[in-house]
Formats: C-alpha cells, sequence, structure tokens
C-alpha cells in the first residue's frame, strides 16, 4: 500500500511540476512567457533598453497553432539551462506573424506586426531576430540584425545560437555551424542535437 502511494504521489508531483513549467496561451493564440518584455514594440527603443538592462534585445515571431512555437516553449524555454541562459542575457519581445499590432521599424516606418514580418521577410515561426548592441543609425530590423534563427531546433543548437550571438561570434571567424560543432565537441556529445 506504501509504494502504491508513493508512486502516485511521485507521479503527481512529476504532473505538476510539467504544468508548472509550461508557458500559457493568451488570447491571441501565442504562449506567454511571464519573463517575456511586453514593449510598444519599437525596435529602437527596445535596443537601447536591452542595452541598459546589460542585454541584446532578441525579436521571436509566432503564430496561433504553430507546433514548433509550442516545441520552443514546451521543450526548450521549460528546460531551465535554456531559459535561464536566454533570460539572463537577452530582453525577448514576442511579435505576432499576423498581428495588428504597430511596429516601429529603424527606420521610423510604422506598420503592423504582419507587415513588419513581411518587409523583414520573416516566413517562418518562430522566428528569432537577434539584435545589435547598439541602435543603428539607419536601415531596418532586419539589415540591423546580427543572426536570425528560422524555426525551432535542438536544445543545444537553440542554446549554441543565444551564446553564439551573446559572446559576439558573428563578429569573428567562426561561423555559427563551426562554433556548434566545437561546442558538442568540448561537451562530448558526438550527435547533432
Amino acid at each position: 500500500m506504501f509504494m502504491r502511494r508513493l508512486v502516485l504521489g511521485l507521479v503527481f508531483f512529476a504532473s505538476v511540476i510539467g504544468f508548472a513549467s509550461a508557458a500559457e496561451l493568451g488570447d491571441d493564440g501565442l504562449h506567454k512567457e511571464d519573463w517575456f518584455s511586453i514593449t510598444f514594440k519599437d525596435v529602437g527603443e527596445d535596443i537601447a533598453a536591452a542595452k541598459e538592462e546589460g542585454k541584446r534585445l532578441a525579436i521571436v515571431f509566432e503564430q496561433r497553432g504553430c507546433i514548433y512555437c509550442r516545441k520552443m516553449h514546451e521543450e526548450l524555454l521549460a528546460d531551465p539551462k535554456i531559459r535561464n541562459y536566454v533570460r539572463d542575457h537577452f530582453k525577448m519581445v514576442q511579435y505576432n506573424l499576423f498581428g495588428d499590432e504597430e511596429v516601429t521599424d529603424l527606420d521610423g516606418e510604422t506598420l503592423s506586426e504582419k507587415t513588419a514580418a513581411r518587409r523583414w521577410g520573416v516566413v517562418f515561426t518562430p522566428t528569432i531576430l537577434f539584435m545589435p548592441d547598439d541602435v543603428p543609425e539607419e536601415g531596418t530590423a532586419v539589415q540591423a540584425a546580427v543572426a536570425t534563427m528560422p524555426g525551432a531546433f535542438g536544445k543545444k543548437t537553440f542554446l549554441h545560437m543565444f551564446e553564439w550571438v551573446a559572446e559576439k561570434g558573428y563578429e569573428g571567424e567562426e561561423h555559427f555551424q563551426k562554433y556548434h560543432a566545437r561546442k558538442l565537441a568540448e561537451e562530448g556529445d558526438t550527435g547533432a542535437e
């Protein structure tokens, strides 16, 4: 009897832990992380605000019903190692691929989220645009982005991309794919996750 109660208790505890770490769905059908930043979606202001916080701006495009967005939230960002790294180093601002909220691009043009997505060539969700440390003097957000991650990847690829951007790997000679392979080798991982 004791073993049965213990097993049932562990199953209940595990289910509670699993549900507690999952992001909730908002009214717009997008997964909501309580640590994502809610802003006026002025890209220049968001870059400056991120810098003031000692972080980098990352803009993530998602859409209702996106199975890969769900994977990003429920598998990748639910992992404490990944979530903590991203949260500690990046100001994440969520955009809706088909949304109507107002966005101000770096060149001052005001458009809707869906128009910004078209202008910036975003066609997959999730897509993450990694912005520079400083507000550029000209151009658009996509022209200023130091890297783009189109789609959902495995945990290590996802984390390594955030690390590569935080370490400014894009300024050096080591392409992200080489960086990722080196990190996997250092971790003793022979897989390609």
